[in-house]
């Protein structure tokens, strides 16, 4: 795949990531379509935005990739009331014996993969502190930076339904997530399994094995990168969102930061179905969940009950 690895160490890697999915799917039922786009996310060194209603399995899902992966795991509860230093961290005093000293208490922030549960419903301020630890990959409190673990990873949600004491994540944020992913219901077949299997246990009696280590992840991630991208499916991501501020029923359309990020998952996604590079059918599937949260319709389009998947869907 690369002159950088043997073809024995990208099939190692390729079937450490296997492995990943399928401890994953020892305790989450269905739902093949949204791990393999969480893993997509995971390999591109990004971030997700999940929508879903309640119940679906979300801290689940994200615990056991967190178990899966050998990754520390934190959850922050969104709430109005929470401050940015309840995220990042703050300064405490601390009694020495040299007197009375500054100490840095990390946050919940400070961990491989974070979720971070109903963000819409932080107040912008602590949005914003969340906002610099995705794109830095640090939090400055005080006169002090502090750099987040590698990988870091975040996976924030929203409620779809319950909008009331919300605010809406503003376009910046937005961007910095790599994909935004619909959780659905699961289908009748599913959900029985589901009931039979945990009113007889808790998902957490469901054991998961770790399946790669932070370092071959970090590996995968670089490797990703490296993989090579024709001109041809290049051209198709970029003429995609090129298009997308061009569309009669949209306000404004994607930034170059949804080319890159189209490409980066279209490779992601070859990866993980072993090929060695990807193709215009990637950046297709791609599409959808890469571009849906960077695009808004207008005001016409959203009184016909048009969303961004059908605009997008066109243009594809």
């Amino acid at each position: 795949m690369t002159d950088e690895y043997t073809d024995e160490e990208v099939q190692r890697l390729q079937d450490a990531v296997d492995e990943v999915r399928e401890q994953v799917s020892r305790r989450i039922v269905g739902q093949e379509q949204v791990i393999e786009r969480l893993l997509t996310c995971l390999l591109c060194d990004g971030n997700a935005l999940l929508e879903s209603t309640p119940g679906l399995g979300k801290t689940t899902m994200i615990r056991t990739l967190a178990d899966a992966t050998a990754l520390s795991f934190s959850r922050i509860q969104n709430t109005p009331d929470l401050m940015p230093s309840d995220v990042t961290g703050t300064e405490i005093v601390r009694e020495t014996s040299r007197g009375q000293d500054l100490e840095f208490e990390p946050g919940p922030v400070f961990a491989n993969v974070v979720l971070a549960d109903e963000i819409n419903r932080a107040t912008p301020k602590t949005q914003a502190a969340l906002l610099e630890a995705m794109q830095e990959g640090q939090v400055t409190v005080g006169d002090e930076t502090h750099p987040l673990p590698e990988p870091f990873f975040v996976l924030a949600t929203q409620n779809p339904i319950e909008q009331e004491g919300t605010y809406p994540l503003p376009e910046a944020q937005r961007d910095r997530f790599t994909m935004k992913l619909t959780l659905d219901y699961p289908d009748r077949a599913a959900e029985a399994e589901i009931v039979d299997r945990y009113t007889r246990q808790r998902s957490g009696d469901v054991a998961v094995e770790r399946a790669i280590s932070p370092e071959d992840l970090a590996a995968v991630q670089d490797l990703v990168r490296r993989v090579p991208v024709a001109d041809g499916v290049r051209d198709r991501a970029v003429d995609l969102v090129r298009s997308t501020r061009e569309a009669d029923r949209l306000d404004y359309g994607a930034s170059p930061r949804a080319s890159m990020n189209l490409v980066l998952a279209a490779k992601a996604r070859a990866f993980l179905d072993g090929r060695s590079h990807p193709d215009a059918e990637d950046v297709e599937a791609a599409a959808r969940p890469v571009l849906r949260h960077r695009v808004v319709v207008d005001f016409r389009a959203e009184r016909e009950g048009v969303t961004p998947d059908d605009v997008i869907a066109d243009l594809l």
